[in-house]
C-alpha cells in the first residue's frame, strides 16, 4: 500500500518513513503541498499523512483536492491544539487528526485502522500475527525468522500488487544493504516451504506478490 507523507521538517520525513517502512508500506514522501499534490496525481494513494501548516499549499488544502478525486484515507497533523482546528480539519474532508508531538507508534496505529488493517491477517489457513510476529498455518506456528516474517508481514500490506526484490531488498533488509537479489529469491524459497507454495506468486524478471486463491 501507498503511504503519501508530506510534511516541511525533514526530520519528521525521516522518522515517519523509518517507521511507515518498517511495517511494509511503501512510502513517498513530500516537503511541500505542492509536491504533495504531484506525487498524488502519479501515484495510487491509500493513505496520505499530510502536516497542516506547510509552505505553499497546506495540508488542508491537499486534503481538500485529494477528497475530491480519490477514496484516500487522509491523516492530518499539527501543532494546533484547538478545537476549532480540530473541527475545521474533519470538515475539509480529514479522516483523523494527531496533533504534535506525537508517539509514532500511535501514528501508525492510526494509519492501520484508517486502512482496515487489523493486528492479525487470515489468508486462507495461514494467520500472520503482526503484534507477536508470528505465522501461523493450519493453527500451528511454523516458526518463521525475523526476516521471513518481515518479508511475509510486506507481502500483507501490498497483497495483490507485485513488489520488485529490489522493494523487498530495501524495505526488510534496508536501504544500506549491498547484498545480492538472490538473497531475496532463497528467503521467498524458505518462506514458501513453511506456508505452503501457493500463496506468493513469482513474476518472473520483476518480483513476487501475495495472491489470496481463496478469494
Amino acid at each position: 500500500m501507498n503511504v503519501l507523507v508530506a510534511d516541511d521538517e525533514a526530520l519528521m520525513l525521516q522518522i515517519l518513513n523509518a517507521y511507515l517502512g518498517k511495517e511494509g508500506f511503501t512510502v513517498l514522501l513530500a516537503q511541500d503541498g505542492e509536491e504533495a499534490i504531484d506525487l498524488f496525481y502519479e501515484h495510487k494513494v491509500d493513505l496520505a499523512i499530510l502536516d497542516w501548516m506547510m509552505p505553499g499549499r497546506s495540508g488542508i488544502d491537499v486534503c481538500v483536492e485529494m477528497k475530491k478525486n480519490s477514496r484516500a484515507k487522509v491523516l492530518l497533523l499539527t501543532a494546533k491544539g484547538a478545537s476549532d482546528d480540530e473541527f475545521l480539519a474533519l470538515q475539509s474532508g480529514a479522516d483523523d487528526y494527531l496533533r504534535k508531538p506525537f508517539d509514532p507508534r500511535i501514528l501508525l496505529l492510526r494509519a492501520r485502522k484508517l486502512l482496515n488493517l487489523t493486528a492479525r491477517a487470515v489468508i486462507g489457513d495461514l494467520s500472520i500475527d503482526m503484534e507477536a510476529h508470528k505465522i501461523y498455518r493450519g493453527g500451528k506456528d511454523i516458526q518463521a525468522t525475523n526476516k521471513e516474517f518481515d518479508l511475509m508481514q510486506y507481502l500483507v500490506v501490498n497483497q495483490g500488487h507485485i513488489v520488485t526484490r529490489k522493494m523487498l531488498l530495501d524495505q526488510v533488509w534496508g536501504f544500506d544493504y549491498y547484498g545480492d537479489e538472490r538473497t531475496v529469491d532463497t528467503h521467498i524459497r524458505r518462506l514458501r516451504e513453511k506456508i505452503g507454495e501457493q500463496w506468493i506468486k513469482t513474476h518472473r524478471g520483476i518480483g513476487y506478490s501475495l495472491e489470496d486463491r481463496d478469494e
